[in-house]
């Protein structure tokens, strides 16, 4: 996986992204210490709404972004983007009323929905060899997983030192040495049917997922992982300071156990996933998370005092792992359910339709924070849950198979469907796809 790295633009990118990942987990636990600064015990909704913000400019920007940015140089765009972040982030420790940090995280968001989509989308184009692009995509995964594990314990240890404001710096210091990466490298110029319109584009990309059936069940599951998921993030911080008392730090100690659950599962994922198929894998990972939601919400109204601690940090930590056998599987997904010239255009479809899983998940869960205690919150979230694993379990078929073999004989032997090598018959990704119609693919 790390050989990859050997390539220089490649490489540079990465690590701009991870210094960029880092800085965004900082700013993550800064925004949770902020709201409740404002807010007090009304911090779950106010931190609800700023991430329901995030969301509905990532569902609604990001798959046009793709479409839009190969009108751009891209590294200007992306050094641009990186500075309009870091300046938003500066602003951040001097807000002193609730509806500042939703102005400014309108901008910073608006910023990273056009900055990740055109990153990925730049990545084929370097790494043109297909193995190499898959490694690039596990790696990527690694570095999301990584930066949950290790940027809550600095913001831990900075909290400590410094207090919570500081957390912004390191945000903005993460943004300018990215935009310093990005600047090192030399990046090819995006490649774009001039016969399709960048809404086109976007519509295309679109309408492949929506057909493929692993797509529409992996869609269900990032529902399931967004319940979950919103409870740890939305409410972790009214629980832990406000319901049992404790500090900053053990705030970031507790996202620190969800990140760590999620690492550890991802570094035992490539030998599973190697005899396991990913279908297997990925609901029993998903169905884990609201028997974890459940259990968790009796535990509350059984354990003394105590134990509730504790036993928070190892639920988050088994929801971290759990989230992690979804998501990390979903990379050989969406690999295998796009043809190579639209790729980043499945990508970016995955990017807002998630997205938009976390924009159902993200306010329900500030509401019902707000409104009910912790464990009618979980159960709630947890019947959510169970709703999006029960969804993916029938949309997505169990004799399901990653490579099917097909024959296109109506194609000219230079189509790029055809390729590397590939004669009229031969076995790849099977996409359920209403363009493609006209193409005569069938099981032998």
């Amino acid at each position: 996986m790390l050989s990859v790295l050997k390539h220089r633009d490649y490489r540079h990118l990465f690590f701009a992204q991870v210094i960029a990942l880092f800085g965004t987990g900082l700013m993550t636990v800064g925004l949770a210490l902020l709201a409740f600064e404002l807010a007090g015990d009304n911090a779950g909704v106010v931190l609800g709404t700023a991430l329901a913000i995030k969301m509905v400019i990532y569902v609604f920007v990001s798959p046009l972004a793709i479409g839009f940015a190969a009108h751009l140089p891209r590294r200007a765009l992306l050094v641009a983007l990186d500075l309009v972040r870091a300046a938003t982030a500066l602003a951040l420790p001097f807000v002193d009323a609730i509806w500042q940090i939703y102005l400014l995280i309108a901008v910073l968001q608006s910023a990273s929905a056009t900055f990740t989509p055109t990153f990925q989308a730049t990545i084929p184009d370097i790494l043109p060899d297909e193995d190499e692009y898959t490694n690039a995509l596990s790696l990527s995964r690694m570095a999301y997983d990584l930066e949950n594990l290790l940027s809550p314990m600095i913001a831990a240890v900075l909290v400590g030192l410094l207090g919570f404001h500081w957390l912004f710096g390191g945000t903005v210091a993460g943004f300018l040495f990215s935009a310093l990466l990005v600047v090192s490298v030399t990046l090819p110029v995006a490649r774009m049917s001039q016969s399709e319109p960048p809404l086109q584009r976007t519509l295309k990309g679109l309408q492949i997922y929506l057909k493929t059936p692993r797509l529409k069940g992996l869609l269900a599951l990032n529902l399931a992982v967004a319940a979950s998921g919103s409870m740890v993030i939305v409410n972790g911080v009214v629980l832990v300071k406000a319901w049992l008392g404790l500090t900053d730090t053990d705030l970031a100690l507790s996202m620190a156990a969800y990140g760590g659950g999620s690492m550890v599962m991802a570094l035992l994922l490539p030998r599973v996933l190697s005899t396991v198929p990913d279908r297997t894998v990925m609901l029993a990972g998903a169905a884990a998370l609201p028997v974890l939601l459940f259990g968790f919400a009796l535990l509350l109204t059984v354990l003394p005092a105590a134990l509730v601690w504790p036993s928070l940090l190892i639920v988050w930590a088994l929801m971290g792992a759990g989230m992690s056998a979804v998501l990390v599987p979903s990379g050989r997904l969406l690999k295998n359910s796009a043809h190579a010239e639209d790729r980043p255009l499945i990508f970016a479809a995955q990017f807002a339709l998630s997205h938009g899983c976390w924009l159902i998940a993200y306010p329900l869960a500030g509401w019902l924070g707000s409104v009910a205690a912790p464990g009618w919150t979980m159960t709630v979230l947890a019947v959510l849950a169970v709703t999006g694993v029960l969804a993916a379990r029938h949309l997505w078929p169990e004799g399901d198979r990653s490579v099917l073999a097909h024959e296109h004989p109506d194609l000219p032997p230079d189509h790029p469907h055809l390729a590397g090598g590939h004669g009229k018959r031969h076995a790849h990704a099977f996409v359920i796809d209403s363009l493609h119609s006209s193409w005569p693919d069938r099981q032998p």
